[in-house]
């Protein structure tokens, strides 16, 4: 591939991701053929353990390259080692348990009258309980064969399991698709490119805040929230007045913090996300396998992850490539937020280049956003003890480990009372107990 004079030519990259016969995996291959100049691959390996799923997503996956003509080649295996040999950068999207545990995250917490949702709660905690040693055993297998590949993490809980990668020493950056998506939405309403607006996007993963939009230097967001804060507002599902009041756009997420009671009547009321998205499954993996089919379809954006492609592509590039630019990523506090511990995962721009990435400095947070994150941050911790009970040479008894769970959970804003926490407690570990070795 041709290089601009006097340019250092295009490594030629081989990336693997680890659950690659997940759905979104054809909008990551569809980014990957349309900005293969930014990220030049020579070979993508999709690593899961469902031959089935590896066969349909794979094969449409290389269906998708042919289209668009990328001369990389694509392959796809159950085995982790020999999948990730090579590799210089690993991409994590796991779902330890599937849609049936996502399912059971989002419904058991309404029990007790506390939100039922895959990533906040009681129920993120269970999906980090079951995640965190999976990463963590296979990050060791990467290190193993690779030392020097990084690994890019999208596998909710995002800053946890980040904060796990991190605290064990390897070379990991954590992603997710909140901020692009409202780069995109902002550019959208403002009638400019996305290139242009750039975000003060400040928090922890899933509890965020855009307090500035800048484009050319100047803060519309006061005319963004003027002239499309009925719009904003719908988009979050939060009332209009609330944007006003605060003068910032929340993230989504923060829905399950500023209206959690509305919420958990909400969900007692509708469907799962979890049985939405296993129909949704469903029907693209039966699409997958039509070998008529090359390229991503439009169901899938009901799927979620809108940009994800965009955003992995941008990031692993800045990682292999050593070009700089500045990235939102899940990364290492180190002082940026001096309320926070130096080891506390934060989602703030950052300067993105081979040494991994570092925090933009960002003005002072509000007492209003920085108790809440204080809080969570306090929680994200426990919540990683909690996950790494039994590894470490801990004594995995299920008694020290059940403690440390209750811990998490009293811990964590949404939940905060003795009652809640002790039932949630015994439900978390119920539902969990398979993928928890010492419960």
């Amino acid at each position: 591939m041709p290089s601009p004079q006097g340019a250092t030519p295009h490594p030629r990259v081989k990336l693997a991701v680890v659950g690659g016969g997940s759905t979104y995996t054809p909008e990551l291959v569809d980014g990957f053929a349309r900005l293969r100049d930014v990220l030049p691959l020579a070979e993508l390996v999709l690593v899961d353990p469902a031959a089935d799923r590896l066969e349909l997503v794979g094969g449409l996956a290389r269906r998708i390259f042919a289209k668009q003509g990328h001369p990389g080649r694509i392959s796809w295996t159950s085995d982790l080692d020999a999948g990730v040999d090579g590799a210089d950068a690993v991409l994590l999207q796991l779902r330890i348990g599937g849609q049936a545990a996502r399912q059971q995250d989002e419904t058991w917490p309404l029990e007790c009258g506390c939100v039922g949702q895959e990533t906040t709660g009681a129920g993120g905690l269970a999906k980090a309980l079951r995640t965190v040693p999976v990463v963590l055993d296979i990050a060791e297998r990467v290190r193993r064969r690779n030392p020097g590949a990084w690994i890019v993490d999208f596998t909710n809980p995002v800053g946890i399991v980040t904060r796990a990668l991190l605290a064990h020493g390897h070379r990991a950056v954590g992603l997710c698709n909140v901020a692009i998506g409202f780069q995109r939405k902002f550019a959208a309403l403002l009638g400019v490119s996305p290139g242009e607006v750039e975000l003060e996007h400040i928090g922890l993963n899933h509890l965020t805040w855009e307090r500035a939009v800048r484009v050319g230097g100047e803060d519309v967001l006061p005319r963004l929230l003027a002239e499309h804060g009925d719009t904003l507002a719908g988009h979050l599902r939060m009332p209009r007045p609330l944007l006003d009041r605060l003068g910032v756009v929340p993230s989504y997420y923060l829905r399950y913090y500023y209206q959690h009671d509305a919420v958990v009547r909400e969900l007692r009321g509708t469907p799962s996300r979890a049985a939405e998205v296993a129909a949704i499954e469903r029907q693209l993996l039966e699409m997958y396998g039509d070998p008529a089919l090359d390229e991503k379809p439009e169901l899938l954006s009901r799927r979620g992850g809108a940009f994800y492609s965009e955003a992995a592509v941008a990031l692993t590039s800045s990682l292999l490539r050593d070009v700089g630019g500045t990235q939102v990523v899940n990364t290492l506090n180190r002082g940026t937020l001096p309320f926070l511990p130096d080891d506390a995962v934060i989602e703030v721009p950052a300067t993105v280049d081979s040494t991994g990435a570092t925090p933009l400095p960002v003005r002072p947070l509000e007492p209003l956003y920085a108790g809440l994150v204080a809080h969570v941050t306090a929680y994200e911790h426990l919540a990683l003890e909690a996950a790494l009970w039994g590894r470490d040479g801990r004594n995995a008894d299920r008694s020290g480990g059940r403690d440390a769970v209750f811990s998490a959970l009293l811990a964590h804003p949404l939940i905060g009372q003795t009652d809640h926490a002790d039932r949630l407690t015994d439900e978390l570990l119920a539902h969990n107990r398979e993928h928890l070795t010492w419960a």
